[in-house]
């Protein structure tokens, strides 16, 4: 496995670990449809979560956030649909985004952007 994939799982299960600390419960990990691919389906107060979850070694170009285009939250939200729709379920649906970047202790640290949507016109 390449390393920037090793480091996207490694991102992915700080991600989950966090969750669960927040008492997020996991519904699903890497659920694909189509051409699309959810990082993380969790549930919390009565919301099913779509989170996607950015890593990167450095924020000097961009952070990790910002990587999350138009393209890729039109693809998120037809298989958010496709999930809600084939698991009969009937909440309100969230997006947010994760984002794990080294500290300057070299420490991964976690940003989790709630409603992360909200803010792009798509």
């Amino acid at each position: 496995m390449a390393d920037h994939n090793e480091f996207g799982k490694i991102a992915e299960d700080l991600a989950v670990d966090f969750l669960v600390k927040a008492e997020y419960k996991i519904l699903a990990r890497n659920f694909r449809y189509l051409k699309a691919e959810i990082d993380i389906i969790a549930e919390k107060q009565n919301q099913i979560i779509i989170i996607e979850v950015k890593a990167r070694n450095t924020d000097a170009f961009l952070e990790p956030q910002e990587a999350v285009n138009k393209k890729k939250i039109k693809l998120l939200i037809s298989a958010a649909n496709y999930f809600v729709e084939e698991n009969n379920i009937n909440k309100e649906v969230r997006f947010d985004i994760i984002s794990v970047l080294p500290n300057h202790q070299k420490t991964l640290e976690i940003n989790h952007i709630i409603d992360a949507f909200q803010s792009f016109e798509i």
